[in-house]
C-alpha cells in the first residue's frame, strides 16, 4: 500500500518558505545588530580621535589637566571625572574634578590625599575596573556629602616611564558598570594624555628657562649701569621668589663685605619679599646649619625647611626651601634663600639648577659692579688731590700774597678807620685760609671713616634751618675726615639736637656754627635769641650731656652778652 499525506492545508514548499523567512529575519536582525555595532564602533572610534586631537592641541598645562578629566567623561558617558597628579611620595599633589557642584565641593571638605581605592591605583599604576566600589577590600568609604558612587575606572597616566598620576571615572549615565570597551578607549586617551602633558611640561619648562634669563639679563644690566644695590637686591629677592614660586624670599648678606668668608660667623638680612618685611636687620648665625653649608662651604643646598625659629617666619617657611650661595669665583657674597609654604611640591633639579645658576649670575654681577665702583671712588680720589695740590699751590699762596701785601699797608696808613679795615680784611683772609685748607683736608680724606661727615652736618644743617627765618653762618675748620664713625654719629645727633632747640625756642635773627678738629671734636652753636625760656624739656640738653660724658667730653650751656645762648659741645678724637 502506498502512504498518503494529509497535509492539513499546507504543502511541504510552503513549510521550507516559512523556515527560510524566519532564519532570513534571524539574520537580517544580526546583520542589523552588528551595523549599529559597528556604527557604534565608529562613533566611539570617531569620539576617541576628536578628543586626542583635542587634548594635545593646548600647551598651558591647567588647561591640559580640565581638558582630558573632560574628554575621558564625555568619551564614556561618564557623570564623574577626576586626574590625580601623584606626587614624589606616591600621594596626590594635584587632584582636578568635574562633576561635583563647587557646594557640595565645600561640603566634602579637603581633596582626597590618595587613600583607598585611589592609593591602591596609585601604588599599583595599572588600569582598574569595578561594578561596586564599596565591596573591594580597599575602600575607605565616602566623606559626608559625596555623592554615592559604585561603578569605577581607573587608568593610569604615563609619559615614558613616569606615572604622571591617574585617571578616575565613576557612574555612568545610562546605570550600566563600565565595560571592557570603555577601559580600552581611556587607556587610549590616557596615552594620548601623557604625550600632551610631557608637551605642556616641556612648554611650561622653556617658558620659565626664559623668565630666568630675562631675569639674571635684567639683574646684571641693573647693576652694571650703577643702580643703587638695595632697589637691585630688592629685584633679585622678588624676582626668585616669583620665578621659584615661594611664599617668602629674602637675601642674606655679610655686616662686613670686606672680611674673608670663611671668617664670617653671621649674615644679616637685608632685603626680603613681601611678607618679609619685618625681618629687615635679623641676624641669622651660620655655624653647622644649612645657612653654614650654603655660605662657607659653598654648597647650594635644599631642605624640607628652614632651620630658623622666627615668629615671623613659621607660618611662611615651614615648606621646602632653598639655599643658594651668591659665589663668585672663590669667594662667596651672601645667601639668597627661596622658601615656599607647607605641603608644596619640593625644588626639583631643573629648577633648583636655573635658580643657582640665577645667583651664581647675580654674584658675578654683584662683584663687577663693585670693581667698577671702586675705580670710579680712585677716579674721583685722584681728581680731589688734583683740586687740593691746586687749591694749595695756588688759591692759597695768592691770598697769603694779597694778606701781606695788606698787612704792608697798613702802617702807611694815618686814617684809624680804613687801618681798621684793612686789619678786618686780613683777618677775613685768615678764615678764607682756614676754611680752604679744612677744604683740602677733606678731599683728601674722601668720605671713608666718618661716612662723609662733611656732608652729613651740612645736611643736617640745612635740612633743620631750610623754613626758619634765622640767618646762619657756618664755619668749619679742620680736617674732619680723620673723624671715626662713632664720633661721627655722636657729632651729628648733637649737632641736630642744639639746631633745632635753636629753631624752635630762640626767636633769634642769626644763628653761627663753628666746628673744629684738632685733638678734639668741638661743636658750638650760638644764637641772639631770648635764651633758654624756663619750663622747657631739658631731655636734648640731658642727652647732649650724656653724650660728652660716654665719650670723655665736655658740655655746657650759657648765655651770651645779648641774651642768646652758647652750646658747647666736645669731644677727643680717639
Amino acid at each position: 500500500m502506498v502512504p498518503s499525506f494529509e497535509t492539513h492545508g499546507e504543502q511541504p514548499g510552503q513549510v521550507r518558505g516559512t523556515l527560510s523567512q524566519l532564519r532570513l529575519r534571524e539574520l537580517l536582525r544580526e546583520t542589523q545588530q552588528r551595523i549599529e555595532e559597528m556604527i557604534d564602533s565608529k562613533d566611539r572610534t570617531d569620539g576617541l580621535i576628536e578628543a586626542m586631537l583635542v587634548v594635545t592641541s593646548g600647551l598651558d598645562i591647567d588647561v591640559t589637566l580640565r581638558t582630558i578629566v573632560h574628554k575621558a567623561i564625555e568619551l564614556v558617558d561618564a557623570r564623574y571625572g577626576a586626574l590625580g597628579v601623584r606626587g614624589h611620595d606616591h600621594s596626590l599633589v594635584q587632584f582636578i574634578y568635574e562633576g561635583i557642584d563647587e557646594h557640595t565641593r565645600e561640603l566634602i571638605g579637603p581633596l582626597p590625599e590618595g587613600r583607598g581605592v585611589l592609593g591602591l591605583l596609585i601604588d599599583q599604576p595599572k588600569p582598574i575596573r569595578m561594578d561596586d566600589l564599596s565591596r573591594h577590600p580597599s575602600s575607605v568609604g565616602f566623606p559626608p556629602h559625596h555623592p554615592p558612587m559604585n561603578t569605577f575606572l581607573g587608568v593610569p597616566v604615563r609619559i615614558g616611564e613616569e606615572v604622571f598620576g591617574n585617571l578616575y571615572l565613576t557612574e555612568k549615565n545610562d546605570g550600566q558598570p563600565f565595560t571592557a570597551d570603555d577601559e580600552v578607549l581611556v587607556e587610549a586617551l590616557a596615552s594620548a594624555a601623557g604625550i600632551a602633558i610631557a608637551n605642556s611640561r616641556l612648554y611650561e619648562q622653556g617658558q620659565i628657562r626664559q623668565a630666568w634669563i630675562e631675569a639674571t639679563r635684567d639683574v646684571s644690566t641693573e647693576l652694571l649701569a650703577g643702580h643703587d644695590p638695595d632697589v637691585v637686591f630688592r629685584n633679585v629677592v622678588t624676582k626668585a621668589n616669583q620665578l621659584g614660586g615661594g611664599e617668602i624670599s629674602f637675601l642674606a648678606l655679610p655686616e662686613d663685605p670686606e672680611l674673608p668668608f670663611n671668617e664670617v660667623h653671621e649674615l644679616i638680612i637685608v632685603e626680603t619679599s613681601e611678607k618679609g618685611s619685618g625681618l629687615i636687620r635679623t641676624r641669622i648665625p651660620l655655624g653647622r646649619t644649612s645657612f653654614g653649608a650654603a655660605f662657607i662651604e659653598q654648597n647650594p643646598q635644599r631642605c624640607e625647611r628652614l632651620e630658623l625659629q622666627f615668629p615671623e617666619l613659621s607660618p611662611h617657611c615651614s615648606g621646602p626651601a632653598l639655599l643658594l650661595p651668591l659665589r663668585a669665583e672663590e669667594s662667596n657674597s651672601g645667601v639668597l634663600v627661596i622658601a615656599r609654604s607647607p605641603n608644596s611640591p619640593p625644588f626639583t633639579d631643573e629648577q633648583m639648577g636655573m635658580m643657582v645658576g640665577f645667583a651664581d649670575h647675580a654674584a658675578l654681577a654683584l662683584r663687577l659692579a663693585d670693581a667698577q665702583a671702586r675705580v670710579r671712588e680712585l677716579d674721583i680720589i685722584a681728581d680731589r688731590d688734583r683740586i687740593a695740590r691746586d687749591l694749595h699751590d695756588h688759591v692759597i699762596q695768592r691770598l697769603f700774597a694779597i694778606g701781606l701785601s695788606l698787612q704792608g699797608a697798613i702802617p702807611r696808613t694815618r686814617t684809624p678807620e680804613i687801618r681798621q679795615r684793612i686789619s678786618d680784611a686780613t683777618d677775613d683772609l685768615q678764615t678764607v685760609i682756614q676754611e680752604i685748607r679744612t677744604a683740602i683736608f677733606d678731599l683728601h680724606g674722601g668720605t671713608h671713616g666718618s661716612g662723609g661727615l662733611r656732608k652729613r652736618l651740612d645736611e643736617a644743617i640745612a635740612q633743620l634751618t631750610r623754613d626758619s627765618p634765622l640767618k646762619t653762618s657756618v664755619h668749619i675748620a679742620g680736617p674732619l675726615s680723620v673723624v671715626e664713625p662713632e664720633l661721627a654719629d655722636h657729632a651729628e645727633a648733637v649737632l641736630r639736637e642744639a639746631i633745632s632747640n635753636a629753631v624752635r625756642h630762640a626767636h633769634g635773627k642769626s644763628l653761627t656754627v663753628n666746628i673744629r678738629v684738632d685733638d678734639d671734636l668741638k661743636i658750638e652753636v650760638v644764637d641772639d635769641g631770648v635764651g633758654v625760656p624756663a619750663g622747657t624739656p631739658h631731655s636734648g640738653l640731658r642727652n647732649m650731656r650724656s653724650r660728652a660724658e660716654d665719650l670723655d667730653g665736655d658740655f655746657s650751656v650759657t648765655s651770651t652778652a645779648d641774651g642768646g645762648t652758647r652750646v658747647m659741645w666736645s669731644a677727643p678724637l680717639p
